[in-house]
Formats: C-alpha cells, structure tokens, sequence
C-alpha cells in the first residue's frame, strides 16, 4: 500500500512524550516505554500533541505516513496510557455532584452582561484577536462534526436519529459549500489566513488541543458514548448565543461576509439543534439507556470545564 499523501505535515516536537510518539509515526525512532505518560502534564502539550497525532491517523492522516499505523499495536498501546492519564484528570477535574437535569438548566443561564471570550470579542476584540482565534479553533472546526459522527453506530431509536438530523445539517444538508468545515475555510480565507487542513496544528496550544482531543476520546469509545452526547449538548445548547456575538465582532471590525456568515448561520441552525438534542438525542438516550445520566453529565462539565481553560488561555494571551 502506498503512503498517505493527502493530510498534513506532521508538527514539531513539544517534549519527550510527543517526540516520541512524532518520531514513530515518521518512522525515525522507538515508540515510548510503557509508563511515559505517567508523569506527564495530564493537560500540557507534551501529551496532547501526543495525543492529537494518535487520533488524527484516525481521520486523514499525515503526509508520508503510513495509513496502516491507525492500528498500529504499539501505537495504541501508548495512546490508551495518554488517554487513561488524560481522562483520569477530567473525571477529578470536571465531575459535577448536580444531577443532569440542573446542569442541563445551568447551560440555559444567559448573563445579561458576560465576561467570557465570545463577549470580549464582540465588545473590544479586534481583527488581530480574531485572527488569533480563528487559528485556535480551525484545529476543529476544519473537522467540524467528525468526532461526533463516531457514536452515531452506537446509538439507536430517537437517540440516532435525531444525531443524524443534526449531523446532516453540520455537513451541508448534502450541498458541499456548505458543509459547516467549509464554511470556517471560507472564514479563515476572509480573515487572511491560510484555510488548509491541519496548516496551524503547530500553533494549538494546549489548551485547544486537550478540547479536541476529548471529543476523539468520547467519539472512538463505545463505552464513553454517554459522554460525547453530554458533549455534543453543550456545545449546541450554548452555541446561538456565543455564535450572535461572534457575529457581532465580525460584523464589527470588517472581517468580512464569509466571516461573518459562518457565525450568523451557527445562530439560526444551532437554535433548531438544541431543541433536537435535549429531545431526542439527550431524551432518546436516557429512555434506552437511563444509566448513562452521569456520563451524559460529565461530558457537559468536561466540556465547559476545558472551554473555560481554553477562554482563560486565550483571554491572558490578549490582555498581556
């Protein structure tokens, strides 16, 4: 079989973990020794370029690499210590004692005057922290719904269905120019940026890293299923809002319309969707398997547990 082409250039190195891990998939060196990731930072860039490259032979790859690494023994060995030491941290971290229903609630709360990173963007951000921004997150949204669509096999009834009516919505509706990651290219390209696949991989910090990579988690784990829904509900729950604002900020410092209109169609597609998954994906789930509440809760607290780090991140980053 042929090498793989058509992804991105692997990153550079971030310290001896990811070294490793990078040197094996080039084909230039030993995988790590079992127990490297115990003394890892459970949410530094060591481990989570680590991990980011593990998960992306997943999805499209790297130039030069071999495709049949995916499954590569070795290397899921060592992916399984990363995430184990990753995910051991978000269960310490994140878990919230409120049952679901009061954190789903809690994500309905709008502050009438917010402090967050979608609400310095709309007030004061300007187009270089747009930029900025916009680089962060193209580590997702260039993939934008990928991660979700590996628990749709894992769902069925309402559950499945209503994530695939929202999954086809966040890939276009069957219209390439608009699938959603096409859309953040256009952004990208408006703002002045470079809109290829993986271009800024060595420009995430960790902070953006560990957000990405927790989806992958919860998407390739059948047994973590419950947490990409809890997941996948924060993120169109609480998306509209911060979605108007980013419009706001774009409309405001002349990024232009394709900026402008990823956000804006993010407002009107994600308050239909937050209806549908508190339904009948969230709703769906809990009737067929009611012993998923806690997890369906942890991947909601995870999730603004590392979008808050990934705001504080970015928000020093700027204030400095």
């Amino acid at each position: 079989m042929s090498d793989q082409h058509t992804g991105p250039s692997l990153p550079r190195t971030r310290g001896p973990v990811s070294a490793g891990v990078i040197g094996y998939v080039h084909g230039d060196a030993a995988l790590p020794g079992p127990g490297t990731a115990g003394d890892a930072d459970p949410y530094g860039e060591d481990l989570h370029l680590a991990l980011y490259v593990c998960y992306e032979l997943h999805y499209r790859g790297f130039s030069g690499v071999r495709p049949e690494l995916e499954w590569d023994p070795g290397l899921l060995t060592v992916r399984a210590e990363l995430e184990e030491r990753f995910l051991t941290a978000l269960r310490s971290d994140a878990t919230d004692s409120a049952d679901l229903d009061d954190v789903l609630a809690g994500l309905l709360v709008e502050p009438v005057h917010g402090s967050g990173l979608s609400w310095f963007l709309q007030d004061r951000g300007e187009l270089r922290h747009l930029r900025a921004y916009a680089v962060q997150r193209s580590l997702y949204h260039l993939k934008e719904a990928d991660p979700h669509a590996w628990v749709l096999p894992r769902l069925s009834g309402r559950a499945k269905a209503g994530m695939a009516a929202i999954e086809y919505d966040e890939f276009g509706g069957g219209r390439a120019e608009r699938v959603h990651a096409r859309l953040f290219a256009d952004l990208m390209t408006g703002l002045g940026l470079d809109s290829t696949y993986g271009r800024y991989l060595d420009d995430g910090c960790a902070e953006m890293l560990a957000l990405v990579n927790m989806m992958s988690l919860f998407g390739l784990h059948r047994r973590l299923r419950g947490a990409l829904v809890g997941h996948f509900g924060a993120v169109e729950i609480t998306s509209s809002p911060a979605s108007r604002r980013l419009a706001r900020a774009m409309k405001r410092t002349g990024a232009g319309h394709a900026a402008e209109f990823f956000y804006t169609e993010h407002v009107e597609a994600d308050a239909v969707h937050e209806q549908v998954v508190r339904r009948d994906v969230i709703g769906g789930l809990l009737e067929d398997e009611p012993e998923l509440a806690s997890d369906i809760s942890f991947g909601i607290t995870a999730t603004s547990f590392l979008e808050d780090r990934l705001e504080a991140r970015l928000l020093a980053d700027w204030q400095t």
